[in-house]
């Protein structure tokens, strides 16, 4: 055997190979080793990156806490100006004693965003009042435009209602005084047609119509007022308290008025 040749049965070759598994190949071999190495280079430069974090924080950490040594070049001008440790700013002392704080950033943004932050916060939050408040206007409204517009109706019923008694108490008072036709055709209440006669019914309100095209059309309530008014002055006779007078002196004297609300 020569001196270049290795010796495969020394101690120094098999110490290189105690960890060699059977039947695993040298090129495995070398890349599991490769990896490995990459993996405990990423390792370490982790724990490098962390360490040199955490050493940042502490050195600043115990600079601050630490007070201002006379090596300070700003320190000791103020000591030759005759200021002394503890002591307030100002001629007089009466300026701050602790040195302005430290703000550090920690974030991506630039210098003034966090101003341009809360300014965006605040203007949503305006923003959010404001809708609620025209939200809350507009429920209230259209809440109040219900109520009138449901009174309005429940009044317009009433009058509808005072009608037709009204003109049904005329229609038998004028009876009683042998009137066989009514002052106007509204003042006794309307029998329903006929099947048979509802067409010519329809025919003949149309004529009539078209012949009183220039003619004011009275609503309901002009022709309660106008019809209580009657049965009043010729009958004494007053729809709410339901009672036919002796004369005009009785019915001035013991009714209490010639409306709705008066008998409320």
């Amino acid at each position: 055997m020569s001196d270049e040749g290795e010796d495969y049965m020394s101690d120094a070759f098999l110490s290189q190979m105690k960890d060699v598994k059977p039947g695993v190949t040298m090129a495995r071999r070398v890349k599991e080793a490769m990896r490995k190495e990459e993996k405990q280079k990423e390792t370490n430069v982790k724990n490098r990156q962390k360490t040199y974090k955490e050493q940042e924080k502490e050195s600043r950490e115990a600079a601050l806490q630490s007070s201002i040594t006379n090596q300070n070049k700003g320190f000791a001008l103020l000591q030759k100006m005759g200021y002394k440790a503890g002591q307030g700013l100002g001629k007089k002392g009466a300026g701050r004693v602790d040195p302005i704080p430290l703000s550090i950033k920690t974030d991506r943004g630039g210098i003034g965003m966090e101003e341009v932050k809360k300014r965006k916060a605040e203007e949503e939050l305006e923003n959010y009042r404001q809708k609620a408040r025209r939200k809350q206007q507009h429920e209230t409204k259209s809440l109040e435009d219900f109520r009138v517009r449901l009174r309005t109706e429940k009044e317009g019923q009433k009058i509808e209602g005072d009608l037709r008694r009204s003109q049904r108490a005329c229609e038998q008072l004028d009876s009683q005084k042998d009137i066989a036709v009514p002052r106007e055709e509204w003042y006794w209440a309307k029998a329903e047609p006929e099947e048979e006669e509802e067409e010519e019914e329809k025919e003949k309100e149309e004529e009539e119509e078209e012949e009183e095209d220039e003619t004011v059309e009275l609503t309901s309530l002009d022709k309660l007022q106008i019809l209580t008014s009657y049965l009043r002055g010729v009958h004494f006779y007053c729809i709410w308290c339901g009672i036919t007078y002796n004369d005009e002196e009785d019915l001035c004297s013991n009714c209490p008025g010639d409306t709705a609300a008066d008998h409320d």
